[in-house]
């Protein structure tokens, strides 16, 4: 059987296709194409974009990509932990089931700032003694009071502002998606998405999100944020903030 390379690098040059005319078509950079023919595996950003990538060549090539990427699976990736394991054993005779966080981060920072807030008011209620209201001396004069209108205008901002990330991602051609909320869940799973194929609008406190190239526009709260063309590439979302470009340590995988 032809290697993976070959097969995409004969299939390529048979039909006289050049090399920038993929890079155009796909939006993959020429050199991420060139380490495929040549099975440089090591030049690619990671496994998860490896299979993307060829997926995404072979379609183009008019090649069976589930085929080919059946074949990289099962020559160049390890196995996980849980394939080497057999189903329903252990030493302990019992199944396990992977353990799950007791408390979510999110829930933490909620938790923290509740005990602030009863913090400062048992302080407030504790330095009042009994008759020190008549000690503090005179009422202050309406002239030290703040205006009304003042305090309405700070509560509309507060109240104005955005609690919650409304995404849409509109791929402007071929591109690969991982979507994960706040929670860590997966939204949209490593999908290849063509032009036009708009996904839905989606709603979270905070979204991470990564594209295996440029070629999509991210619509968040209503503004239009077009995705770098330096990719792979990740971003956080957060409520009222433009998107945030991640390390890639920190780009969301989907588990891919």
């Amino acid at each position: 059987m032809p290697e993976i390379g070959d097969q995409l690098r004969e299939t390529r040059m048979r039909n006289r296709i050049d090399i920038t005319d993929v890079e155009a078509a796909t939006k993959i950079r020429a050199k991420y194409l060139r380490a495929l023919e040549n099975e440089e595996w090591e030049l690619l950003p990671g496994p998860t974009f490896v299979k993307t990538f060829l997926r995404t060549y072979a379609d183009y090539l008019g090649l069976d990509a589930r085929k080919l990427v059946e074949e990289y699976r099962a020559r160049y990736e390890r196995p996980a932990a849980q394939e080497l394991t057999p189903f329903g054993t252990n030493l302990g005779g019992r199944r396990t089931r992977p353990r799950r966080p007791i408390v979510a981060p999110w829930m933490v920072i909620v938790l923290g700032v509740l005990l602030l807030i009863g913090a400062f008011y048992l302080l407030g209620t504790w330095g009042d003694e009994p008759g020190d209201e008549h000690a503090a001396g005179p009422e202050p004069t309406p002239a030290a009071t703040a205006a009304p209108g003042n305090d309405g205008e700070r509560k509309k901002k507060r109240k104005s502002a955005p609690r919650v990330v409304r995404l849409k991602i509109q791929p402007t051609g071929p591109v690969s998606v991982c979507l994960e909320n706040i929670a860590g869940e997966p939204l949209i799973e490593n999908l290849t998405l063509d032009a036009g194929q708009d996904t839905e609008t989606f709603r979270s406190r905070r979204f991470r999100v990564s594209f295996g190239t440029g070629a999509a526009v991210m619509r968040v709260g209503g503004k239009a944020y077009e995705v770098s063309d330096d990719a792979p590439i990740g971003y956080e979302l957060r409520p009222g903030r433009r998107p945030r470009a991640l390390p890639e340590s920190e780009r969301p995988t989907c588990g891919g």
